[in-house]
């Protein structure tokens, strides 16, 4: 028995059992979960896309927020990349530890949110009893990797600018 038969059948019962004639109009009404069922996946899927433009932006403003520490950095430590490279340090010395430190802010930010939403995880399931919220080992490995990447592409080109610092004119400009 398919649905629609299922309906049908249950209505003739309660027409039946309130003692409805077939021409008289019902007193009730027959909700098919169905469409519930799809009410729940729209708004599923609204709140989905709702969080993730919350989430985009908070990565970029988190991201912009890590590249002006990383140029700050920069300016404020020209005198030592100049030192640095005039007792030998490479290039890519000096752009690995500025993506470095960049990689390693992003993911004290991530791993600080993680914390929040641990936290948030366990208030809701204080307050709800019948449903469980779990911050799971895939979602945590994807935040992490995800500040990661953040923190890649938000110190690239400071790090760039770094490694590209003139020894002599960093040693000068930098007292």
């Amino acid at each position: 028995m398919d649905q629609d038969e299922f309906i049908a059948t249950l209505e003739q019962k309660l027409r039946n059992y309130r003692g409805l004639k077939n021409d008289e109009i019902s007193t009730f009404f027959i909700n098919p979960l169905k469409g519930f069922a799809d009410f729940l996946d729209q708004v599923t899927g609204t709140l989905t896309i709702i969080g993730l433009i919350i989430s985009g932006f908070s990565m970029l403003v988190g991201g912009f927020g890590i590249a002006n520490i990383m140029f700050v950095s920069v300016k404020e430590r020209t005198n030592l990349i100049g030192i640095q490279k005039s007792l030998g340090a490479k290039n890519s010395f000096i752009l690995f530890q500025f993506l470095f430190e960049a990689v390693i802010l992003a993911l004290f930010g991530g791993l600080f949110g993680l914390l929040f939403v641990w936290l948030g995880t366990v208030v809701a399931n204080s307050m709800v009893e019948d449903f469980n919220f779990i911050l799971s080992t895939k979602n945590i490995i994807l935040g992490t990797s995800v500040s990661a990447i953040i923190g890649l592409i938000a110190g690239i080109i400071p790090a760039i600018t770094a490694s590209r610092l003139d020894p002599v004119e960093a040693i000068r400009t930098g007292m």
